[in-house]
């Protein structure tokens, strides 16, 4: 309970990071190698957590490759990356993470692309009160946020 209190607080934990850290503050003491570029897949970029990972992580000089179901959200995106960040990298596949199809077709295209994989982000998750299931017949929230990511 009282860890708890403290991480709501904002107090930093063991780890140095509390619930006000910013996702610059984590990797600022990580620096990034030179060519080739580090590679970093992040699903789930498109919104809250994962826009403010794929943002620092470019700043950093990363190449970031987002897999996301709604394109229009992954454009702008990377235009608000690419404003902080002119150069930066960014690979952007039309994937829905609940369905097995679209997962193969994007791991067939980022393979295709012939770059290294160094850092995976699984951070696409959806929450649903009413019971769905994917195209693959499986309910929607284990689909998206176990098997898929």
């Amino acid at each position: 309970m009282k860890e708890t209190l403290r991480y709501l607080a904002g107090i930093a934990g063991p780890s140095g990071y509390g619930s006000n850290s910013t996702a610059e503050q984590v990797i600022q003491d990580y620096a990034c190698p030179g060519p080739p570029h580090l590679t970093a897949i992040i699903t789930g970029a498109t919104s809250g957590i994962g826009v403010e990972t794929a943002r620092a992580l470019a700043k950093k000089g990363l190449r970031i490759v987002i897999p996301a179901r709604d394109l229009k959200k992954a454009d702008e995106l990377k235009e608000v990356i690419r404003e902080e960040s002119p150069k930066a990298e960014i690979v952007i596949f039309e994937t829905d993470i609940s369905s097995f199809v679209s997962v193969r077709r994007f791991c067939s295209g980022f393979l295709a692309l012939g770059l290294p994989l160094n850092i995976l982000i699984n951070n696409a998750g959806i929450y649903s009160q009413k019971l769905e299931f994917s195209e693959d017949k499986i309910e929607m929230t284990f689909a998206t946020n176990y098997l898929g990511n």
